[in-house]
């Protein structure tokens, strides 16, 4: 499976926009772990979900 992002980048959950920036902590198969500033660490099904990468943080 390909990702636009890798661990480090900065991402959104375009399901759940309230949950803030996330930052990609891990990917292990389709499962994405990312630390999000308004609710913490989540683990997202990427074949359920598609994260948005964001590249530019300011």
């Amino acid at each position: 499976m390909f990702f636009n992002y890798e661990p480090g980048d900065f991402v959104i959950n375009p399901n759940n926009r309230q949950w803030g920036i996330g930052q990609i902590q891990s990917i292990v198969k389709n499962k994405v772990t990312a630390n999000f500033e308004n609710v913490g660490k989540k683990v997202i099904n990427s074949k359920e979900v598609t994260l948005e990468r964001i590249d530019n943080i300011e």
